[in-house]
């Protein structure tokens, strides 16, 4: 910052007049002092504000009077003061971190600056500004303390929050596991009840055909039941592998798998390049754990073939379904079609609730599911499951997968 010039000599009396003016006009405080830091000049704001009339100012030392002090009330030796480097050093300043003190003993906030006075290429005191910043320091108080306030309720509706949707992820999981026992029921019910049914009506439409060679009618119409009969029968076997895929309890995940993409995908008539491959010594932990894993597993699968066949007006698929070794297998699944491809937007809508529920399926395993457009066309739907930890479970080795899908996955 530049140093204050004095006015030039022989200025005269209205110069004086017209800076006094200057200087009462001010609502700052403004005082001059000499090179022994004794005030040359004082205006009214800032006789005011340290308490005394400006006459009994004049003279005095500044820094004894106003600055003497730390606001926690150590002394301020006058040689570390930034006010008087103004002129012994001949160095501008602007300090809103320190106090001033009154001559009552009090002290106030305050932002002062201090420039050197310089004469002829000689410095001969400073000038010095002052404001109280009381009530600019009680608001940002005030507005700290408001802030501190806001942040603490909002970390605590955060808390609440994250709980309530922890709670509600796990009744999402609860109500999930609850659907697929009572999916698991109704399959077994009716494969119990009404496939045993339908198998003693085939039976006995088989033995009544046998005693009517004599009416062609009567056979045609033997013919007929039995062909409504065997209709029903693949109705329901398709009710039940909706519900409860058999295969799945019998032969476990990967095979489950396999005859669910090809089911689809020939069901469809879609090209489709489909490989698995499960390293050797992988095998699901038994229990509850290892069932609930698979079946997200699966689900999730059915999902996203169903998506490809629904939205995707693809004319071809490939799937590649790949599960590294021990220790800490994971699965990794890539379902790929060449159709329109998905609208991003759409995609991390809140209302998409078919990825939604996708990605809680997989959730509580850690596992992630990323859907995002190819750049050449289609979509690209990338599966990442951890396998849960557990004893291995006899019988549902995942080490050779049958069939031509059992190839080195690309």
């Amino acid at each position: 910052m530049t140093a204050l010039q004095p006015p030039a000599a022989g200025a005269g009396p209205a110069w004086a007049a017209r800076l006094q003016l200057l200087l009462e006009s001010t609502g700052e405080g403004i005082y001059g002092i000499d090179m022994a830091g004794c005030c040359t000049f004082v205006n009214r704001a800032a006789a005011q504000m340290i308490g005394l009339p400006a006459h009994e100012v004049l003279g005095r030392n500044m820094h004894d009077l106003i600055h003497h002090r730390h606001a926690d009330g150590r002394a301020y030796p006058e040689q570390d003061c930034p006010i008087y480097a103004a002129f012994r050093r001949g160095e501008s300043c602007r300090i809103d971190r320190e106090v001033l003190w009154r001559v009552d003993g009090t002290p106030f906030a305050a932002e002062y600056s201090s420039y050197p006075i310089v004469d002829g290429g000689q410095v001969i005191g400073a000038v010095v500004t002052f404001v109280d910043i009381t009530e600019r320091r009680r608001a940002e108080a005030a507005l700290r303390e408001a802030h501190d306030r806001l942040e603490q309720r909002v970390a605590e509706r955060t808390e609440a929050l994250t709980q309530a949707l922890d709670r509600l992820r796990e009744l999402g999981e609860h109500l999930e596991s609850v659907r697929e026992q009572e999916r698991t029921r109704i399959a077994r019910e009716i494969h119990d009840e009404l496939g045993s049914l339908l198998v003693a009506l085939r039976m006995d439409v088989n033995w009544l055909a046998r005693r009517v060679d004599a009416e062609p009618a009567l056979q045609g119409k033997c013919r007929d039941m039995g062909g409504r009969i065997d209709t029903a029968v693949d109705t329901v076997g398709r009710l039940i592998d909706d519900l409860r895929p058999s295969i799945l309890d019998h032969q476990g995940l990967w095979a489950a798998m396999e005859w669910q993409a090809l089911a689809l995908l020939d069901a469809a008539e879609l090209a489709h390049d489909l490989r698995l491959h499960v390293a050797a010594g992988v095998e699901l932990p038994p229990g509850p754990v290892g069932e609930r894993w698979a079946l997200a597993v699966f689900r999730i699968f059915q999902e996203l073939l169903s998506n490809v066949l629904r939205h995707a007006r693809a004319r071809a698929v490939r799937v590649r379904l790949y599960v590294d070794g021990p220790p800490g297998p994971v699965l990794h699944l890539d379902v790929e079609d060449d159709g329109i491809g998905a609208d991003p937007a759409a995609l991390e809508h809140p209302r998409s609730y078919g990825v939604l529920g996708m990605r809680e399926r997989a959730r509580p395993f850690g596992g992630t599911l990323e859907i995002r457009r190819r750049s050449g066309g289609g979509t690209r739907a990338r599966l990442r499951m951890p396998l849960p930890a557990g004893p291995a479970e006899t019988g549902v080795a995942a080490g050779a997968v049958a069939g031509p899908a059992a190839e080195a996955a690309a």
